[in-house]
């Protein structure tokens, strides 16, 4: 264990009731539902505010108003999810996420009309203005401070910021009873508990291009395939369409928002472009949006955001107006440089309808779990709403499963495994390599290619870790997602939803309809199975 063979530092072993990774509104909302009755430590890489959540602009999508309803939020996310969608998941996500809503609107930070109704908006592949907001365009930080601020109150929540989660605990049962940290200085830590919670965000730092925050880097994915819990959907990745664009870097989201309240996609021939490309428009699906932009700038083009239809975007937008001054870009002048980038992993560890996973002891809630609610690409603000309904679902099953369990012990399981040792690639290399060939647009021959190079060195992903810094761990973590991602998206051999094969340019529905590309650890090997069909039902 890690007493034997950290380098520095002494060795402790504390327990809790409750253990979550991760700091972002699924980890919070979970936090807060069982801060009365059981003692819970929250673990973060960074500090608490290093989530996704914290920087989310848009919103969080419920079906409130007069004018809308929950089969209209249900067929709008089915739409998005291209049929690849769990039908009774998203029943859940749009039927509780709205209760969830409701039950906020008075003491949560939402903004509201004068006339004290609130403020919805409207976003890409939405039917109805159905997305709540805080702060304009500050949604995420508003939500995610008022959570804190709960949570600051309880004495059962305990903080552990800067501590690196390198690997979970198992007994010989099988059962996750823990996990080991590193700190910046080297240290290990093990921490033990009846339940360990992964709520570590996706994996948007394995590309070039991405929206997501330093921390948000595959952790999740790699350290649940290394237990042995299955993985789905790895392949579908979202791309987010306007990414602020700035001497050939991406700086940060421009949020979807922009465009529902009357922005324009143009590019440097003054076109707007995406009027011939779908119904919708700019508001197309996400993924569409993307490929198009995609398309304009392999063309030569370069692409902006038109924002002056938009009325009082400095006041309705205030954090998207800072981004754009702090780096030169004048709101003025009308025009926002954007490109896309990697947004959202949609795919990741297999729940059940409550979070559990297939490892005993081990749930997933948030990006970094396969609950099916976003099918093949998920649809504009779903995602905060995903983390606060399976947040609170979560809790009520820990609740009853707590009750009920029996003693357990908490001797890890012995391990052989051969040390990792220095990679051969800097994690420049790794990002460059998945966003040229496992971006936007793929096909086989670069597909083929990126796994050869990532399987070329015989990197093993159960290697023994403590010994190694946290950068080199945090490269081989990505490694792991990088792989995972990488021979999905050349098994399913078709295109849908946010997984683009230009070799495949159509849904096989034939053959791919409802079918699952599902990792998981055999003898130390990834392989490949497809889970059966079943059909989608259309809920009222």
């Amino acid at each position: 264990m890690c007493q034997d063979i950290c380098k520095k530092g002494e060795f402790t072993v504390k327990g809790t009731d409750i253990i979550i990774i991760g700091s972002g509104i699924a980890a919070l909302q979970l936090a807060c539902q069982l801060k009365e009755q059981f003692n819970v430590m929250i673990i973060t890489k960074g500090y608490i505010k290093d989530s996704n959540s914290y920087r989310a602009q848009g919103g969080i999508a419920a079906a409130i108003s007069a004018t809308d309803s929950l089969y209209d939020h249900y067929m709008d996310t089915i739409t998005a999810a291209d049929e690849h969608g769990h039908a009774a998941a998203i029943h859940t996500l749009v039927t509780e996420g709205r209760q969830i809503i409701k039950d906020w609107i008075r003491v949560a930070p939402f903004d509201m009309h004068s006339d004290g109704n609130i403020a919805l908006g409207l976003e890409g592949a939405h039917s109805k203005a159905r997305i709540t907001h805080c702060g304009g365009d500050q949604t995420g930080k508003y939500m995610t401070e008022f959570l804190l601020r709960q949570l600051y109150l309880s004495k059962r929540v305990q903080w552990l910021e800067n501590k690196m989660v390198i690997d979970l605990l198992q007994n010989k049962a099988e059962r996750c009873i823990g996990v080991i940290t590193k700190d910046i200085d080297g240290s290990c830590h093990t921490y033990v508990a009846p339940h360990v919670v992964l709520a570590t965000g996706g994996a948007g730092e394995l590309y070039a291009s991405t929206s997501n925050t330093w921390s948000v880097a595959g952790d999740g994915v790699a350290l649940a395939y290394r237990v042995g819990a299955k993985l789905s959907d790895m392949e579908f990745f979202q791309f987010h369409p306007t990414l602020l664009h700035i001497n050939g870097r991406s700086i940060g989201l421009v949020s979807e928002a922009v465009r529902g309240a009357g922005a324009t996609l143009k590019n440097d021939l003054n076109e707007q472009f995406m009027v011939h490309v779908h119904p919708l428009g700019d508001l197309a699906p996400r993924h569409i949006v993307a490929h198009e932009i995609f398309q304009q700038i392999k063309a030569g083009r370069k692409v902006y955001l038109d924002i002056t239809p938009v009325k009082d975007f400095s006041s309705r937008f205030p954090a998207i107006t800072n981004m754009c001054k702090q780096h030169g870009v004048s709101i003025q002048k009308g025009k926002i440089p954007v490109v896309p980038g990697a947004h959202f992993m949609i795919g990741g560890v297999v729940i059940d309808d409550w979070g559990a996973t297939s490892v005993k002891g081990l749930y997933a809630i948030g990006e970094v779990a396969a609950s099916g609610v976003h099918g093949a690409n998920r649809l504009a603000s779903n995602s905060l709403l995903e983390g606060l309904v399976y947040g609170k679902r979560l809790a009520a099953y820990i609740v009853q499963q707590h009750d009920n369990l029996q003693t357990i012990d908490f001797t890890p399981k012995k391990q052989h495994r051969e040390q990792l040792t220095k990679l051969p690639f800097t994690k420049q290399e790794l990002q460059q390599s998945m966003m040229q060939a496992v971006g936007i647009i793929r096909d086989h021959d670069c597909l083929s290619k990126q796994l050869r190079w990532l399987d070329a060195y015989q990197i093993d992903p159960f290697k023994q870790i403590e010994q190694s810094d946290r950068s080199t761990i945090q490269v081989y973590f990505m490694w792991i997602a990088a792989r995972l991602i990488t021979e999905a998206a050349l098994h399913r051999t078709e295109t849908r939803g946010c997984h683009i094969r230009s070799d495949f340019p159509n849904k096989d529905n034939e053959y791919w309809l409802q079918k699952r590309i599902v990792h998981f650890k055999s003898t130390n090997r990834m392989e490949v199975t497809y889970d059966q069909p079943y059909t989608i039902k259309h809920h009222a």
